[in-house]
């Protein structure tokens, strides 16, 4: 294979990752995608076909933040919870809220239908309303946090990609 066939090909494994990556920052917002996972295996991918320097380093660095971000996410996310005592119970109505949102109300019935369900648990459990909507407010302000981490990493990652990429095409 020709030197232009190959160059050919990292441009193109370069599009199709740069796409990938606005997915899966597109999938720490909208949990419907696997954000941060699909970075980490985008990165790894790119880095491997690209096989540079600076195409592994830029992966290699990038995964491990995006890594950082799905963990510290999840760890911020739990910790918040627990702090307000927000039991697993409350969390599966949300979860099936979320489902049930997504199919009636097209785009935010995700977000709504997870409110929704957070509330309608919390309120079983607590049988008052006040009380209900305060750790319910809580567990919504948690999760939040935790999509507002994991995002800020996954763009972070992106950029180092960007880096990486504008260094592996001028040192060819």
């Amino acid at each position: 294979m020709c030197e232009t066939g190959r160059v050919d090909a990292q441009i193109i494994y370069t599009i199709i990752a740069g796409l990938l990556l606005v997915v899966s920052a597109l999938g720490t917002i909208f949990p419907v995608l696997p954000g941060s996972l699909l970075t980490i295996g985008t990165l790894l991918a790119w880095g491997w076909l690209l096989g540079s320097g600076a195409s592994w380093w830029a992966a290699g660095l990038g995964m491990a933040i995006a890594l950082l971000g799905w963990s510290a996410s999840a760890i911020l996310t739990g910790k918040k919870l627990k702090e307000h005592q927000i039991p697993r119970g409350s969390i599966l109505f949300a979860v099936v809220g979320a489902i049930a949102g997504a199919f009636i109300i097209p785009v935010v019935g995700m977000f709504i239908g997870f409110a929704v369900g957070l509330f309608a648990g919390e309120s079983v459990r607590r049988r008052e309303v006040s009380g209900a909507l305060g750790s319910s407010w809580a567990a919504l302000k948690a999760m939040g946090l935790g999509i507002v981490v994991e995002f800020g990493c996954v763009l972070l990652a992106s950029s180092i990609w960007v880096i990486g990429m504008i260094m592996h095409f001028v040192m060819r």
